[in-house]
Formats: structure tokens, C-alpha cells, sequence
């Protein structure tokens, strides 16, 4: 599945089915560069089994303050709409398949 970009009016309805990763980031943002292609491999390896959501949250800033977003990149995961655990900053490809994993 394709990782596809979230705007705040349709984030509600990107995370209501399934288990979906939400990668808050920003084009500035020098972590959020170096995360964006272990997302990629992560979704490569899951494939349909989980979706991956990108929200710019310079873009999005209402959906990224309901969440309580300070830092980025921050991780969220959400399984069927409710938010499942959060991850800050940079990560190993095997920690973050590990902790997507447990959810499915």
C-alpha cells in the first residue's frame, strides 16, 4: 500500500480502519528526512497489513495539537481509530516493525 499524505479535515476518517502509522513530520525537519525511508522499507515489508499516513504538521497543525504533538518525527499508532502508542524521533526499522507487528 502506498504511503499516502493526511490533511487535517480527512484524518479522522484515514485512521478509523485497521492498524495505520501516522508519521507527524515537516520538510525542515532533518530527523523527519532520515525516518521517511525506514517508513518506506516498513511498508514495503508490511504491505497491506498496515497503512502509513504522513501528516505535515506545519500543513495540519489542528490534527497535530489534538494529538499533543511537541516533537517531530513523531510515530502514532492507531488500531481501528484509537490511538495505540507513540514513538519520538529517529528508529530502527526492526523496533519499529516490532512495535507495528504487536498490533497486528
Amino acid at each position: 500500500m502506498a504511503i499516502v499524505n493526511v490533511k487535517d479535515a480527512e484524518f479522522k476518517d484515514a485512521i478509523q480502519e485497521g492498524v495505520v502509522l501516522v508519521d507527524f513530520w515537516a520538510p525542515w525537519c532533518g530527523p523527519c528526512k532520515m525516518i521517511a525511508p525506514i517508513l518506506e522499507e516498513l511498508n514495503g515489508k508490511l504491505g497491506d497489513a498496515v497503512k502509513i499516513a504522513k501528516v505535515n504538521v506545519d500543513d495540519n497543525p489542528e490534527t497535530a495539537g489534538q494529538y499533543g504533538v511537541m516533537s517531530i518525527p513523531t510515530l502514532k499508532l492507531f488500531k481501528n481509530g484509537v490511538e495505540v502508542g507513540t514513538q519520538v524521533g529517529v528508529r530502527p526499522l526492526t523496533e519499529l516493525e516490532s512495535w507495528v507487528q504487536a498490533q497486528l
